[in-house]
Order: C-alpha cells, then sequence, then structure tokens
C-alpha cells in the first residue's frame, strides 16, 4: 500500500496517498488547514450529499390560481400544483460541491390538496465513490390572494367606460358586443402577462353600459376598440382622487363613448327628396342604399354619421309578400302584408323581377321593397 505519511486528525488512522481533493479542516480562528484532511471514512462519516430544506411552502392565489415566484404572482393556468412543487423543491435543494456526475428523480406523493412529500433519490460520485441520498421534503400549499385579485375585491379601479348611444338607448345586442369587445381585449392583455389588466365591474344602467377598469391605460384602448368596431365616438375627462408617496398626482379617467344615432340595417329617411335608405355602414360617415332606386348613399361631411332623418323602422320588421306584377323600369306592385291590396312602389335596382316574393317595410312613409340580406351593397347594373 501507498503511504503518504499523513494521518487523519480526527481518528488518527494513515491516509493513502493519491487523494488531491479532499476538504481540510478548518484550523484555529476558522483559517483552512492545508495540511490536514479528514480518511474517506471521517469524511463520508458526516457527508451530505443533497442540503434539503425541512419544508417548502409554495403560494397560491385561492382565486385565480397564479403562483407566487420570487417577488411576483405569475398566472401558470394550472389546477394541479404537482408540478410547480416539483419546481420549487429542485430549486431549494443543494448539491455537494465535490459531487460529480450527478442524477436525481423525484417522486411526488399527494397527501391532500394542500399537502404534497416529495421524495427525491439522488446519486453521483465523490472521491471516486458512487454514493446514494435519500430525501423527503413536505410542500405545503399555501393558499391566499394574489394582488390582483385582492384590488379586484376591493373595487379598485381607475378608469371608467361608459357606453352611451346619440339620441336613443344602446340595443341589448350592442351592450352585449361592448362588454364582449372589452373582455377580449382585457384578455389578450392578460394573456402577454399583464397582470394590470382587469374589469373590476360591468353594470348595464337604463341608457347603457358602464365598465370599471383597471387602469387608464385599459381604459382608453377599450373606449378605442368599441368605437371601431361599433362606430361612433368617444371623449375623456379626468378627475383629480388622490396622491401617490411621492406627492404625484392621481387621476380617475371617463372615457365616453358615444355609439352613432343611427345603427345598422335602420331604415331612415333623410328627407331630401330622394326616398328612404337602407343604413347599411356606421363607420365614419353613415352609409346606406337608397329603397326606391338602390344607389348608394353617404351622408355629407358636415352630417357625419348622424344626418337629420326620420326613422321608419328596422330591416327585423320586415315582412315577406308577394310581388304582384312589374310595371315598368321604376315602378312594381306587391300586396301589402296587412290589407293583401295591391300597391305600386318603386322599382330598386337589386330587385330580382324573377322572384315570387320580396321583404318589404311598412311604415307611416308606405311600403319600401328591401334588398335580401346580404345585398345591401348591389345597385344598377
Amino acid at each position: 500500500m501507498s503511504r503518504s505519511g499523513e494521518f487523519c486528525p480526527r481518528c488518527g488512522d494513515e491516509i493513502p496517498e493519491g487523494t488531491d481533493e479532499r476538504p481540510e479542516l478548518s484550523g484555529a480562528g476558522g483559517q483552512r488547514n492545508s495540511e490536514h484532511v479528514l480518511c474517506d471514512a471521517c469524511y463520508f462519516e458526516e457527508f451530505d450529499l443533497v442540503d434539503a430544506p425541512d419544508t417548502i411552502q409554495v403560494r397560491v392565489c385561492s382565486r385565480c390560481g397564479a403562483v407566487h415566484k420570487g417577488n411576483r404572482w405569475v398566472d401558470i393556468g394550472a389546477e394541479d400544483y404537482t408540478d410547480i412543487a416539483v419546481e420549487q423543491v429542485s430549486e431549494a435543494l443543494g448539491i455537494h460541491v465535490d459531487a460529480q456526475s450527478v442524477a436525481w428523480q423525484v417522486a411526488p406523493e399527494q397527501l391532500d390538496k394542500n399537502n404534497i412529500r416529495m421524495h427525491a433519490e439522488f446519486s453521483g460520485v465523490i472521491r471516486g465513490t458512487p454514493v446514494t441520498e435519500e430525501v423527503t421534503v413536505p410542500v405545503r400549499i399555501s393558499r391566499q390572494t394574489c394582488k390582483r385579485c385582492g384590488k379586484i375585491a376591493g373595487g379598485s379601479f381607475a378608469s371608467i367606460v361608459q357606453v352611451r348611444a346619440d339620441g336613443r338607448d344602446p340595443t341589448d345586442d350592442e351592450r352585449e358586443r361592448a362588454e364582449e369587445i372589452a373582455e377580449e381585449y382585457i384578455a389578450a392583455r392578460e394573456a402577454t402577462g399583464d397582470r394590470n389588466a382587469f374589469i373590476t365591474e360591468t353594470k348595464s344602467v337604463d341608457d347603457g353600459l358602464d365598465m370599471k377598469i383597471s387602469t387608464n391605460q385599459m381604459g382608453l384602448g377599450i373606449a378605442k376598440r368599441i368605437t371601431a368596431q361599433l362606430g361612433g365616438s368617444y371623449s375623456d375627462s379626468r378627475r383629480l382622487i388622490s396622491e401617490d408617496e411621492d406627492g404625484q398626482e392621481l387621476y380617475r379617467m371617463t372615457y365616453a363613448v358615444r355609439l352613432p344615432r343611427y345603427r345598422q340595417g335602420e331604415v331612415i329617411d333623410p328627407e331630401d327628396g330622394d326616398g328612404p335608405v337602407l343604413v347599411r355602414s356606421v363607420q365614419g360617415n353613415l352609409k346606406g342604399v337608397r329603397l326606391a332606386t338602390g344607389e348608394d348613399y353617404e351622408a355629407s361631411f358636415e352630417a357625419g354619421e348622424a344626418p337629420d332623418a326620420r326613422r321608419l323602422g328596422f330591416r327585423e320588421d320586415s315582412q315577406q309578400t308577394t310581388l304582384v306584377a312589374v310595371e315598368d323600369d321604376n315602378a312594381v306592385q306587391v300586396l301589402d302584408p296587412e290589407t293583401f291590396e295591391s300597391k305600386t312602389v318603386p322599382r330598386p335596382g337589386y330587385l330580382d323581377t324573377d322572384t315570387d316574393e320580396v321583404p318589404v317595410l311598412k311604415s307611416h312613409a308606405g311600403l319600401h321593397i328591401l334588398p335580401v340580406e346580404g345585398d345591401e351593397t348591389d345597385t344598377d347594373e
């Protein structure tokens, strides 16, 4: 046997020559003593391959399911937190600095919905000797309320989006669509990891819809998207509510969305002598089709989306009736759907004279043949 001439300071046995990577004992005053090393027996007697915590707590929001990592909450969209427990256990474990070829596997044991026992087995090589070690780390799921959910529960909001309509109340469909637009926008922001995006409250009121939104930026984004899709315009106003710790003034913004006076599918009479118009667009200037001729209509720049006009009805109020006869290029006869009398009405360019039935709207201005739904843009060829 090769002898080194060195002896273990703990047991007194001679240490074989050829082991260079042996940890040194601390000398007096905590200084490393390069002249004394432990023999293998004494070294492995107190050796720990793994340094494991006594327990690990995983903080989970009981409302939204977010997990607290580091100094922030993270949305993970999980109902089972086993993978999160494995991840946090792996981050908390320490492996001996001298270990080589380290491998490990873990077997989680779910005790109940809030407790997981992590059984981990490690293997490695120390001083040329294969070693294994098993550790069990209890993991407790601590259910709390994240900052975001706390704000929502507390009714926190920075902006208000009010949805109204010009000269009328928004329809149920418009209210529902405005709410959907807001939810879709917030969901898209959440998908990017923005935890400041949320709707605190949505309330239907007599003349429209009110939504309390988390931030001024979110409120502005929602107002822009509602007007882009439903038409109309928006204005904003602000009110000072407080100051932050640095003395900066904090404002609450109100974004007032005003939907167009008329809506798609409504029949109006601009009273310009050319007859009623079926509204087909409220984006920008109002656009439609003349029911007497089938020609395109667009409100003047000054009138914009709300020209002065009489309301005659809506497409959904129309009825199917019989096309009796074609008189000439400008007139046809149809049956009045209420009196069943034959009436002469203008012949619009979009009318298919080979059809047996046509949709008509009856108003105080008379009978009007409507385009077949989806054909509002058809005009004379």
